[in-house]
């Protein structure tokens, strides 16, 4: 049955997802489903050791074994280059670090369990495993550094020797001298220590890569779920491959989730692609879960000190942040850049005048962290919301008193931050009220009794967050209509199950009079759309949907055109309704398909939406749960969001990414748990060890927006994508402390808030008592 747009162009109506029948009825097709004929299959050796000097001696000899087509170590693949960080940020006096040399395959010293070490190919991948038993690899093992709290002690070891520390990157922002002054007049202060847990993504699709060349045109084909191809391939190309990026198509099937690892060029992919052109053959490489915990790039693994400077009413003077960012064995692509974002976004929703902001990037041997659903704004938020509670305590402040008096006004707009942010627009207050009065936050008081009488704590916990996403930019958009009176949209973002296609649709079906089945998205080919930024950010919507709305208007006038000609009116009395372009008020019409095949030549329309600052969405999380003392066991009771994303274009696509970002959330604050031991050793490396949320672990939740319209953007849009994973952590956090505090006088706690660690905490408390 097909889905007629509503008025004004299909924007604001909840239209169930175009992508989803073939999801759900398993015809989705993602990189791991296509295996062309003749095919090989790659696997890769992995450090079981997390720092150690490595010798490889029987590489040749393997090659020997059944099925095998090819061996390579680090040896073999020295035209290879390294892969390449771009997030690297300048440092206080004026430099540029060090950038050290992530090789494809590790060269001479393996620095984290899981580190690359030897490439097999062979005709099946059962092959390729079985070589891999007969590698002979000799490790040296050398000293270790785990926690990024230890890596700058004087004693610690060096993950890279010839830099002679483990610091990575120095990145300030603000201005010590005035924030010290402010701690000196200052009445009050409030402290406090806290540690952002590292995650592990675990996307739904693993990743995978596959690469067929064609020696009469020295090109590739590869077929890779990423963020954006474009981006993929130039990092490939130029960096690695040392190619023309002309030489290489990228092909984006089908993502099974994204959340910002899957935009990183990895050691697999330009291994499968060389050894594709080496051998003559396809190569496929599938990563496994255990692959995954051990490889992909991690998220969050934040330890700072955070201080916030009052004055006797419990306004905000300045605050003085010093931050240490696990970085990993290596820089990923955009590593050090991802705490640079939380810098920017570091005073929240706060009118807070100046900030001392520091934070030390630091080498440890673990995987490395990059970019993770929101990079590094999720991390702000979180120390921001939570110390703005720990301030309220020390105030003697309602938590929503100490914020009323501290936030920034909607008069105060456009309003500068210490981290050179721009807020454009927003009713922070306004946001928080709501929230509370939907949660019913006047009867909670009586709620905490009633669980007190049956041996309960019962907390309450809110946060109130501003982040910046749709960072300036643009996308360009071609709209095309085809010979059959349907249109086909091509764009360089990148789905991976947020729904684009049923977005972009609302955007062109009301001015072409299409409905959205005649509507075709392409995405994810490097050669059928020109040119594209990708997915990340945010940014899809805010900056996409406008380069699509600005191109459907315009394709709409190539055609009212058009058609006055034959219909001899003027363009002014014609509508587009049903696939036809009709005369108002009348039955006379002709098709668009009876249009595109009289055309001498196809009809498109070519926009590009450039945006020159970031857009602010903002919103308040209020979360009330119960602790069981004698399990340490946390049940969500309720979850409420109110949330301003500036235009809501479909209320249905909006709920569902704003619940994923919220578990996401959840699960950081409550569940994962990543765990190296002191050799190493990821412990948590499997779903037997490492908590992911399940269904039983969340709740329904209460949702509602108060759009303040951007006017930064050019449709009042601010971005939906990241926000749930924003505001969920501080607020089920300062849940977890209130239900603790009234409970059992614990004023602190750390993510994640495991069963174990909230009992542990508890027994703790005890025998302080």
């Amino acid at each position: 049955m097909n889905q007629m747009a509503p008025a004004k162009f299909g924007t604001g109506a909840a239209v169930r997802r175009k992508e989803d029948a073939a999801l759900i009825q398993g015809k989705g097709a993602y990189t791991s489903d296509f295996t062309p004929q003749s095919c090989l299959h790659a696997f890769v050796i992995r450090s079981p050791m997390a720092h150690a000097r490595i010798n490889i001696q029987n590489a040749k000899d393997v090659e020997a074994a059944d099925g095998v087509s090819l061996v390579w170590t680090a040896a073999d693949i020295t035209e290879l280059g390294p892969i390449p960080c771009d997030g690297l940020e300048r440092q206080p006096d004026g430099s540029m670090p060090v950038a050290t040399k992530r090789t494809v395959l590790a060269t001479g010293v393996v620095r984290h369990v899981g580190d690359p070490v030897a490439f097999i190919v062979a005709d099946t991948i059962e092959n390729a495993q079985a070589a891999a038993d007969l590698l002979d690899v000799d490790y040296d093992s050398l000293d270790i550094i785990v926690e990024a709290a230890d890596a700058l002690k004087e004693d610690a070891p060096l993950v890279w020797p010839e830099l002679g520390t483990n610091l990575a990157n120095l990145i300030h922002r603000g201005d010590k001298q005035k924030t010290d002054a402010e701690f000196a007049k200052a009445d009050k202060i409030a402290k406090l220590d806290l540690v952002n847990n590292r995650l592990i993504c675990n996307y739904m699709e693993t990743r995978a890569c596959l690469s067929e060349y064609d020696d009469s045109t020295g090109r590739f084909t590869v077929t890779l779920g990423t963020q954006g191809g474009h981006s993929m391939r130039d990092f490939l190309c130029n960096d690695i491959l040392k190619i023309e990026p002309s030489r290489m198509r990228i092909i984006t099937p089908d993502v099974g989730g994204g959340f910002g690892p899957k935009a990183f060029v990895y050691p697999e992919y330009p291994l499968v692609i060389k050894a594709s052109e080496v051998l003559g053959k396809p190569v496929k490489w599938v990563c496994d879960r255990s692959e995954h915990f051990l490889q992909d790039a991690h998220g969050r693994d934040n330890v700072l000190t955070a201080e916030l400077a009052m004055d006797a009413e419990g306004h905000f003077l300045a605050l003085r942040v010093d931050l240490i960012a696990n970085m990993g064995a290596y820089l990923s692509q955009y590593a050090p850049f991802i705490p640079y974002l939380g810098i920017t976004m570091g005073t929240g929703c706060y009118d807070i005048p100046v900030m001392d902001y520091t934070v030390k990037c630091v080498y440890t041997n673990t995987v490395p962290v990059d970019a993770y659903r929101g990079a590094g704004r999720p991390e702000a938020a979180y120390h921001i919301e939570r110390l703005v509670n720990e301030a309220a305590r020390i105030a003697g402040l309602a938590p929503a008193e100490i914020r009323r008096r501290n936030f920034v006004k909607p008069e105060q707009m456009p309003y500068r931050t210490p981290g050179d942010r721009t807020y454009d627009t927003g009713d922070f207050a306004g946001q928080m009220d709501a929230a509370l009065a939907n949660a019913d936050f006047a009867g909670f008081e009586t709620r905490r009794q009633q669980s007190a009488e049956h041996g309960k704590y019962r907390g309450f916990g809110f946060a109130t967050y501003v982040e910046a996403c749709a960072f300036a930019g643009s996308e360009e958009a071609r709209i095309e209509l085809n010979e059959d009176g349907t249109v086909t949209l091509l764009i360089g973002t990148q789905s991976n199950g947020q729904g684009h296609q049923t977005a972009y649709a609302q955007f062109i079906s009301g001015h072409l009079g299409l409905d959205y089945d005649s509507i075709s998205v392409v995405q994810g080919d490097t050669d059928r759309v020109r040119k594209g930024e990708g997915t990340g950010g945010s940014r899809s919507i805010p900056l996409g949907a406008v380069s699509v709305e600005w191109a459907a208007k315009s394709l709409a006038k190539i055609i009212k055109d058009k058609a006055s000609d034959e219909l001899e009116v003027s363009a002014q009395d014609l509508e587009l309704k049903d696939g036809v372009v009709r005369i108002v008020g009348t039955d006379r019409q002709i098709s668009l398909a009876h249009i595109a095949k009289n055309s001498s030549e196809q009809l498109f329309a070519l926009e590009e939406f450039k945006q020159n600052e970031a857009t602010y969405p903002n919103g308040t999380h209020a979360v009330e749960l119960e602790i069981d003392p004698q399990t340490g066991v946390t049940k969500l009771l309720n979850y409420t969001i109110v949330d301003d994303f500036g235009v809501t274009v479909n209320p249905m696509l909006l709920a569902g990414q704003v619940h994923g970002g919220v578990v996401q959330g959840i699960g950081q604050a409550l569940l994962e748990h990543t765990v190296y031991d002191e050799d190493g050793q990821l412990l948590s490396a499997s779903f037997l060890d490492y908590c992911m949320p399940r269904a039983d672990d969340v709740l329904d939740f209460n949702f509602e927006t108060r759009n303040v319209p951007s006017k930064t953007n050019a449709l009042g849009i601010k971005g939906a994508g990241e926000a749930g994973s924003i505001g969920s952590c501080p607020a089920v956090m300062n849940a977890v402390v209130d239900a603790l505090s009234h409970g059992a006088g614990i004023t602190h706690l750390d993510m994640p808030a495991t069963p174990f660690r909230v009992w542990q905490a508890l027994q703790d408390a005890l025998q302080d008592a």
